[in-house]
């Protein structure tokens, strides 16, 4: 049987190239609001980061999300999204890093 291709994605704060189903999407919708997609199929521009609040801090700090999103997201956004990203982070560790 053949083998299937496993999408990879890069973290958009580390650099590190993994699995799209290890990573979070946190995407800009046509509407320009900015959130965490669980589903990975949100319409919008989508960056992707680790499952880790390392990474999220990390991407704050280079606004490495505002270059991916291409938009500069407001520090009230990134605050809400940090406490999204923490309550995400605990599904997605014990959902054993997929998001499905």
């Amino acid at each position: 049987m053949k083998q299937r291709k496993i999408p990879l994605r890069k973290c958009v704060a580390c650099q590190e190239m993994k699995p799209k189903k290890e990573l979070i999407r946190v995407v800009r919708t046509p509407s320009e609001e900015t959130l965490i997609d669980l589903t990975g199929k949100k319409a919008g521009r989508g960056a992707y980061l680790c499952g880790k609040v390392e990474c999220f801090k990390l991407a704050k700090k280079s606004k490495a999300l505002d270059r991916a999103l291409k938009v500069t997201v407001q520090p009230e956004i990134y605050d809400q999204l940090e406490q999204d990203f923490i309550r995400v982070q605990d599904e997605f560790l014990s959902g054993g890093g997929t998001l499905e």
